[in-house]
């Protein structure tokens, strides 16, 4: 696909470095709401937003980008190159990932995403990225509404929350089984509305046929690729902002829900929200905060006078 618009996110010191550069001759000063510098080239204009965000558009887009931002600001080489590398990024498959796995408060989130050629454009042009690259919640957030946009009904969503999480677990004792479980069932949702998709991609966490073993009917005749880094692809990208806003959603609403404001992850600030979150409604709260196999857990309890056999059966 052949577009004439990108979109970039600078940081701190390429924005500024690309203001100086921005101050040659060569470039026409525009005047453009919001932005820290903008200008136009023939056949082309660049535009620096206060937020960081560089748009570059026109006939002379690509030429620039790839003989001037990319070896003086971006200092790699991004722009067509991908398609090179990896020619499958382009062709139509559906790409997996999730989020919460390592955070003890909230449910496990699975995302799928379908793309092809003409989709991929669309991503690229909105800055799709790996979701542990975005350090800001809104950003993930924002962009994933924009992605639903572009993709339509061609995306999926599986939440396990955090009493079936547990319930789950007393059984398999395995992350990696349930995690499979969840890539299974998203790929089989994902067929239902897309059933001509030939290949699925995610990010390798343990033995491709854990999620081969889970497929229904539908989902075994799919090729099914795992690998190391699979951000990188768009389809994967995709799915693991829409997976990180699905797992942000879940947090605020039960934020709500139990009047207090949920941290990420798991650090001290998670356990002392925990430990006055049991202080408060007794250990049987976990069940349906958390995830109870972190030793977190075991701590927390301790800290506020319980022990682990005080926690109900995950039923």
């Amino acid at each position: 696909m052949n577009t004439n618009s990108f979109t970039f996110k600078l940081t701190k010191e390429q924005q500024h470095a690309l203001c100086q550069l921005l101050k040659s001759p060569k470039y026409l000063p525009e005047n453009v709401p919001h932005t820290q510098v903008a200008v136009s080239i023939p056949d082309g204009r660049i535009n620096l937003y206060n937020s960081g965000k560089l748009l570059v558009q026109g006939k002379a887009a690509r030429e620039w980008i790839t003989f001037t931002l990319e070896t003086e600001i971006l200092k790699e080489a991004m722009l067509g190159y991908e398609d090179f590398r990896d020619p499958e990024a382009i062709q139509p498959h559906m790409g997996i990932d999730e989020s919460g796995k390592g955070d003890f408060f909230g449910p496990l989130v699975i995302a799928s995403a379908y793309v092809d050629e003409d989709l991929v454009g669309k991503l690229r042009e909105l800055g799709v990225r790996d979701s542990k690259k975005i350090s800001s919640d809104n950003v993930a957030l924002n962009m994933a509404r924009e992605i639903r946009k572009i993709l339509g009904d061609r995306c999926a969503m599986v939440a396990i929350g955090n009493r079936s999480y547990n319930r789950m677990y007393t059984k398999i004792r395995n992350v990696n089984k349930m995690l499979a479980w969840g890539h299974a069932r998203a790929i089989e949702n994902l067929l239902e509305k897309v059933p001509g998709c030939p290949r699925a991609l995610s990010d390798k966490f343990g033995p491709t046929h854990q999620i081969e073993r889970a497929l229904m009917d539908k989902g075994k005749k799919i090729k099914l690729d795992q690998r190391t880094k699979a951000e990188s692809d768009p389809a994967v990208a995709a799915a693991s902002i829409l997976a990180r806003a699905g797992f942000l959603y879940a947090l605020k609403t039960m934020g709500k829900k139990y009047d207090f404001e949920v941290p990420k992850g798991a650090s001290d600030k998670v356990r002392r929200e925990a430990e006055k979150l049991v202080a408060d409604k007794g250990p049987g709260i976990l069940l349906d905060t958390a995830k109870c196999h972190f030793r977190t857990t075991d701590k927390v309890l301790a800290e506020v006078g319980y022990s682990r056999k005080d926690l109900p059966p995950a039923t």
